[in-house]
């Protein structure tokens, strides 16, 4: 089951160029969109657990951006 709602995704990709999607493409983007996230947010907990904080803050998110998901 998906946590991240389908109609956003579609108006992203509508808004990148896309004139129209197909349901199985759709739901196939909302899958990777939040396996993305998971990764993401997995390496955002530990540099703040490396800094010795609970709270992950807007430079731990930049800093897994920039160095855990290339790729």
């Amino acid at each position: 089951m998906t946590q991240i709602p389908k109609a956003p995704v579609t108006r992203i990709v509508k808004t990148a160029g896309a004139e129209r999607i197909s349901k199985d493409a759709e739901e196939k983007l909302v899958e990777a969109i939040e396996a993305y996230t998971n990764k993401l947010a997995e390496a955002t907990i530990d540099l703040a657990k490396h800094a010795g904080r609970k709270t992950i803050q807007a430079e731990d998110v930049e800093l897994a951006t920039k160095h855990y998901m290339r790729g």
